[in-house]
């Protein structure tokens, strides 16, 4: 039959006590053939009387009946049982929106609900298979608008290669979602990723993951942990408008970890954008750059910014603050611009327009309009450019190419006390 939703293939069982099967027969098969005349509006036909539809239509006689031997069976609390069946849903042009197919399904009248064993099936999109879904139990609800399953759910896009496991499926073919919740797990050649929830847009090929995700990507080698992270599957972009947390990793060891309450990740370049608040910690040597955002190349193992910045190196107890930075975390080296100013542990200064910090050498190289100042004992430098240690107070001043003489400015102690 063209119109018919539930194929039955072997056998079907009906029990309900006191129920009249003849005339039940009879009020179906005349049901049947009123509804068989309204053939447009056959697909918007709910569950029950599509599994009733079948049962008439299907061999032409009544099905085999088996009365429940229970004595305390309501009529409320009939069933319908099913061998091999096919639960299918169309639009209104008659294209599939999900098939279900279940070697054994029962359907459970005063519920609404049809609970299927081991069911197999496919969701569609514009008449397209676009996931395929599967589970060892599942709870069936469908009002032709939705599809519910609740199970072990495991759902397959055919032509990505991702897979989401868990334990709820809802599809919603005329809003273009699909929601897998309850402990989801997502697996894919490029990222794995589990969270509680995940939102499915097929046609925009975008998956939004929700509740404590934590997402493992295999090139570059980081993770990420965040509460609502959005993966455009076709660029390869993975991005969140939350705190998040990136984790890089080399041999299965941490070597950076990026942070912000944003964030951009580009799988494709390996380059990550960190916007407000942004923090990069380095392990060796351990190093935190802060900015309000910075581009992290991880591939070329860069971080710079063009907003003011502020780099810390803990073990020298060194602070420098600029207006803009860049950083080669291979070579250790960061290079400063506009308003530097190196801070050491005894306060001791160095300010400059520009500034080189070769964190392995601890060594600093200053350029333009160059002041260093110390505390103990008092003294002022100023020069052209200046190099040196600035934790040892070890820093020579030079002139440079300007032919301007270095100028050395002695404070005394009691300088600026009045009696």
């Amino acid at each position: 039959m063209n119109y018919q939703k539930v194929r039955q293939k072997k056998r079907v069982y009906y029990a309900e006590k006191g129920q009249n099967l003849q005339g039940l027969s009879q009020l179906l098969a005349s049901i049947s053939f009123n509804f068989l005349q309204l053939k447009a509006n056959l697909f918007y036909l709910p569950l029950t009387f599509l599994l009733l539809l079948g049962l008439v239509a299907c061999g032409g006689k009544s099905p085999t009946v088996s009365q429940s031997d229970d004595a305390d069976l309501s009529p409320q609390e009939s069933n319908l049982t099913f061998f091999d069946v096919t639960l299918e849903q169309a639009d209104e042009v008659g294209r599939p929106l999900w098939k279900v197919r279940s070697k054994r399904a029962m359907y459970t009248k005063e519920k609404q609900i049809g609970e299927a064993e081991n069911p197999v099936g496919e969701l569609y999109q514009d008449g397209k298979p676009v996931y395929k879904i599967q589970a060892d139990k599942a709870d069936i609800e469908q009002d032709g608008q939705r599809l519910f399953l609740k199970g072990k759910i495991l759902a397959t896009d055919p032509v990505n290669g991702i897979v989401l496991q868990g334990n709820e499926l809802e599809w919603l073919p005329q809003e273009d979602l699909l929601i897998v919740r309850n402990q989801i797990n997502g697996t894919h050649k490029q990222l794995q990723a589990v969270a509680q929830e995940a939102r499915v847009k097929t046609r925009e090929q975008r998956i939004e993951f929700s509740g404590g995700v934590i997402a493992n990507s295999v090139d570059p080698q980081m993770q990420m942990r965040t509460e609502h992270l959005t993966w455009q599957i076709k660029e390869e972009i993975l991005m969140s408008d939350r705190p998040i947390q990136i984790d890089r990793y080399k041999n299965n060891k941490i070597t950076d970890r990026g942070q912000g309450d944003a964030a951009k990740v580009n799988l494709n370049t390996k380059i990550a954008t960190i916007q407000k608040n942004a923090q990069l910690n380095l392990v060796d040597p351990p190093t935190q750059i802060a900015s309000d955002s910075m581009t992290w190349d991880m591939n070329a193992e860069t971080v710079k910014t063009n907003s003011p910045i502020t780099v810390v190196q803990r073990a020298e107890n060194v602070t420098v603050t600029a207006n803009r930075g860049a950083m080669n975390i291979q070579q250790k080296i960061v290079n400063l611009a506009g308003n530097v100013t190196a801070i050491g542990q005894r306060r001791q200064s160095l300010k400059s327009n520009q500034l080189s910090w070769y964190l392995d050498k601890k060594l600093l190289e200053a350029q333009g309009n160059v002041i260093y100042r110390q505390v103990d004992p008092p003294i002022n430098f100023t020069g052209e450019t200046a190099i040196g240690n600035l934790q040892t107070e070890d820093i020579v001043v030079k002139s440079g190419k300007s032919g301007r003489r270095v100028v050395t400015e002695i404070i005394p102690k009691d300088a600026g006390i009045r009696n």
